[in-house]
């Protein structure tokens, strides 16, 4: 019988080239696979496919370094059994404000709990290497960090203390519940009082308070351009555009030649107009309106032609890819592209001649779309209405354009009629505004809701979207569809939906959760007309949007549930939104016979959008929170009728009915009795007396902290 030559010999545990380490990894994935079970070195070596007398002497070393490093246990005498806290999984590390930290394992099981003392300092969002400890019985699985193995860059926003030869930054996040120490060669100018954006740039074994540099100093503490920018500075958002962006976008030439316009369909002679907030510059979208010999309304949709102008790879580009949507705070908008562009060379604005992407229809009375087509236009704008102007026009029947705008009105009504009837779900929620002085101080605050003219553009927006998406999306049989970015919104997930449909049975509502989607929305729906006005609504409807999943970018199309749309996407808002700017690029290469582009980069551009619009809408929320606070703050000892809007075991949130802002009466407060929370029935319950504070229970509260700082309200119960 020949025998094998070298290079026929597998490199498996036989082989002599096998390592140290490889030999480790085999062991513990054995032993780890029955850890109640003992094995000797034989039986090991058998296990792991080990024949030769060098490699047996290393499993031998092996099994006694595992046991004195407690991965092993020696049971009896040259048996060993696997030690289940010897588990090691990989996972992203999540450092909590509590302390209770996590990671979030690969493999998407359980999260395991990480106790600050076995963290390692690891920070938030790092790749992390966990040893598990045994299991205790009731309690969730618990780890240590032996070993990072990505860090993510650490940046954190707080107040500068300096001293003569060193500085500390007093961090605003407590999810670092150390101060960052700055060596004085670091802190570029800052002074004791400011406001600072610090990156950590070391955590010696064993110093107690990591070392940072100082990146930018934001003002003094208080003032609201320095706050506004901490809150972006906090989630890793810009405030400010680096020198070179705005130098290219004053580059572009604003003049529109003859041949391009040559290139397009002219609606230059068609009225035109823009309905946007009454503090809107940046006009994405106009409507072109007129009707045809044939009886039918020709409606335009048009939207600024941002790629025209922005160009795939240039600076301008990238850095409206890394922002990805612009940023609505209180009393300002981040853009994501320079304003020249942004609030400039492509805003519809009135009397200019504009370059557009547009989705013009044929409409019937009953608003049924009988063509459709979408090209490149180049418009110019009539009017700009504000949303008041447009609302005045269409209950009073009076004004400019208003034989446009009551038709428009007329048909956006009928088309929502039919998105309704096919199971889309109505949330019409409020929007909190504030009157801002000019320090940035609110003087007011209110909040809007949703009318006629908002719902008159979102119709027709919502139909040039789903006109986009449907034109690449929709296949003949036996053909691929394209690489396409849709805007996506997944089922309910059925337990929420069944705990949500528990919860409010409570109230004396009925929710349906199975049947058709049809059959589910419709009862989402008459659930939400029902609760119109009642103390619950507020509270019911929040809910209700926890139990959905979120809407997200994506390359796989799996619909709009929310919309009742097979086929979405966003193309309606390319100066704020980046993968609009994607969907028009697309577009126009499909649309020139272009051929098919790689999913997997797309998916990933997708990911990274949604990412960016999630972290976007933490900072408006907490921009508005922080404005609250301020707006509150000299209203201490003020009384206020409101509503429970939360109920924890640490206090119960109460939302003011006029101004919607909300605060926390601490549990330490309610000092008559012992309340344990009850959390399937949304409750506090008093041992003693067995007083119930519920959810959306009416009560009085009186303003007692305003903690600017924390953005943190807290009130007193009156009753």
């Amino acid at each position: 019988m020949a025998k094998k030559s070298k290079k026929e010999k597998p490199d498996g545990a036989g082989s002599k080239r096998i390592k140290k380490v490889e030999m480790i990894r085999r062991i513990v994935e054995f032993l780890s696979l029955d850890p109640q079970r003992s094995f000797n070195y034989k039986q090991v070596a058998h296990a792991v496919g080990a024949k030769t007398h060098p490699q047996k002497e290393m499993i031998v070393d092996i099994l006694y370094d595992l046991a004195q490093d407690d991965v092993l246990k020696e049971v009896v005498t040259g048996k060993f059994r696997f030690i289940s806290r010897g588990k090691i999984v990989i996972g992203t590390f999540q450092r909590k404000s509590n302390g209770k930290n996590q990671v979030i394992t690969e493999d998407g099981g359980e999260p395991i709990f990480v106790a600050e003392r076995n963290a390692s300092r690891a920070m938030n969002g790092d790749k992390v290497e966990v040893m598990l400890f045994a299991k205790k019985k009731g309690f969730g699985p618990e780890g240590e960090v032996v070993n990072i193995l990505e860090s993510v860059p650490q940046v954190f926003v707080g107040v500068l203390e300096v001293q003569k030869t060193f500085a500390f930054l007093i961090v605003d996040n407590k999810v670092l519940a150390n101060d960052i120490f700055i060596p004085i060669e670091k802190l570029k100018g800052g002074e004791s009082g400011q406001k600072a954006v610090v990156r950590i740039i070391e955590w010696p074994q064993r110093a107690k308070n990591p070392i940072g540099e100082v990146v930018d100093i934001l003002g003094f503490a208080g003032e609201n351009d320095t706050e506004i920018h901490a809150i972006l500075a906090e989630f890793g958002l810009p405030y400010k555009y680096p020198e070179q962006v705005d130098k290219a976008a004053e580059k572009i030439p604003t003049d529109i030649t003859e041949e391009e316009i040559a290139k397009r369909e002219d609606f230059r002679g068609v009225t035109t107009f823009t309905i946007d907030p009454k503090d809107a510059k940046d006009f994405d979208d106009a409507l072109s309106f007129r009707k045809l010999p044939n009886g039918l309304y020709e409606v335009g949709v048009h939207i600024a032609d941002v790629t025209h102008y922005v160009l795939p790879g240039s600076i301008l580009d990238k850095e409206g890819y890394n922002r990805a949507t612009s940023i609505y705070l209180v009393d300002r908008v981040v853009p994501m592209l320079p304003e020249r562009l942004s609030n400039g060379l492509c805003s519809l604005r009135p009397n200019e001649e504009k370059l557009a992407f547009s989705a013009i229809f044929e409409l019937d009375e009953h608003a049924e779309v009988k063509t459709s087509r979408v090209c490149r236009t180049v418009i110019n704008s009539d009017r700009r209405f504000t949303y008041e102007e447009a609302q005045e026009i269409i209950e009073t029947g009076k004004g400019d354009y208003q034989e446009e705008i009551l038709t428009l009105n007329k048909l956006a009504k009928r088309l929502r009629e039919k998105r309704f009837t096919a199971g889309a779900i109505n949330f019409d929620r409020f929007e909190v505004k504030f009157d801002i002085d000019e320090k940035g101080k609110p003087i007011d605050v209110y909040f809007k809701m949703s009318k006629e003219a908002n719902h008159l553009i979102e119709e027709f927006m919502l139909l040039a979207n789903r006109t986009v998406a449907e034109l690449i999306g929709k296949v003949p049989k036996g053909k691929k569809a394209k690489t396409f970015v849709y805007r996506v919104h997944d089922l309910p997930d059925p337990e929420k939906m069944a705990n949500f449909a528990e919860f409010v049975h409570r109230f004396g509502y009925k929710l349906k959760t199975e049947g058709l989607q049809t059959d589910v929305s419709k009862s989402i729906n008459k659930l939400l007309d029902q609760v119109q006005g009642t103390n619950e609504e507020d509270m019911i409807e929040t809910i209700a949007i926890r139990a959905m999943a979120k809407a997200v970018y994506s390359t796989e199309n799996i619909g709009h549930y929310g919309l009742a749309f097979p086929y979405y996407t966003h193309f309606t808002s390319p100066i704020r939104r980046y993968p609009d700017m994607m969907v028009h690029r697309l577009l126009e290469r499909y649309l020139s016979a272009g051929r098919n582009v790689p999913q997997e980069k797309y998916e990933e551009m997708c990911k990274h959008c949604s990412d960016m619009e999630q972290l976007a809408a933490s900072a408006e929320r907490a921009s508005i929170k922080y404005k609250q606070v301020e707006y509150l703050s000299d209203k201490l000892g003020q009384t206020f009728d409101g509503v429970i809007s939360g109920v924890t075991e640490w206090g119960i949130y109460v939302e003011i009915n006029v101004n919607k802002c909300e605060g926390m009466v601490p549990i330490r407060d309610l000092d008559d009795d012992y309340y344990e929370f009850d959390s399937k029935n949304y409750c506090l319950l008093g041992r003693r007396n067995k007083r119930i504070y519920r959810l959306g229970d009416p009560v009085t509260i009186q303003v007692a902290r305003a903690n600017l700082e924390k953005k943190q309200l807290d009130f007193m119960l009156l009753s």
